[in-house]
């Protein structure tokens, strides 16, 4: 019997730990890339060089956590200054009207090892739809300063149609000009907050 109440002691202090705890995302160690195809026959890259994210989770393997991720669109980087002019004006982004992309988790569910279901609503160019990432969970460590780190990786695939995002100019060969559907990836290393 001691041993039951022990345990869950044990159980309860540790979900007491963890039910406050916040993390927040180490842009030096994390990217945020979305690739798209380019006249039906190749893809092109680019990344976003500045947001923000939040975790608070609940428990040690972050199963149900609440994320909140926020980007700043006018950092799109596809390394040629020409595409990120276009894609920041009216005919994609719309960056001096819509400047944030945010994500809201509606659930972060643990499936099996380290794989998770995340869920939530994302808001582009004025418009909120949901979205599913599968994500893997690299675990946690403490870095060189006694800073404990946790590392994600996410995907998803959105289609562009779905957030007014319908720029688009046909091949030769009647193909479309740039895809619809947008793969996104993130890489991300979490800071855990010290209270």
């Amino acid at each position: 019997m001691k041993k039951i109440i022990l345990s869950a002691a044990v159980l309860l202090l540790n979900t007491a730990l963890f039910a406050q705890t916040k993390w927040t995302a180490d842009k030096v160690h994390s990217t945020v890339k979305f690739s798209v195809s380019h006249l039906v026959i190749s893809e092109v890259e680019g990344q976003f060089k500045n947001f923000e994210g939040m975790i608070a989770s609940k428990s040690a393997d972050f199963n149900n956590s609440a994320i909140t991720f926020n980007i700043d669109v006018k950092s799109i980087d596809t390394e040629n200054s020409d595409r990120d002019k276009h894609l920041l004006g009216p005919d994609f982004f719309d960056a001096d009207k819509y400047p944030q992309m945010a994500f809201k988790s509606t659930s972060f569910k643990k499936l099996s090892g380290n794989k998770y279901l995340l869920t939530g609503n994302l808001t582009l160019h004025g418009v909120t739809k949901p979205v599913k990432f599968n994500v893997t969970y690299g675990g946690t460590a403490k870095d060189g300063y006694g800073n404990t780190k946790a590392g994600f990786k996410a995907s998803t695939v959105i289609n562009r149609f779905d957030y007014n995002l319908k720029w688009n100019a046909l091949t030769e060969a009647g193909g479309a000009t740039v895809g619809k559907d947008v793969t996104i990836e993130l890489k991300l290393e979490f800071a855990q907050q010290k209270s």
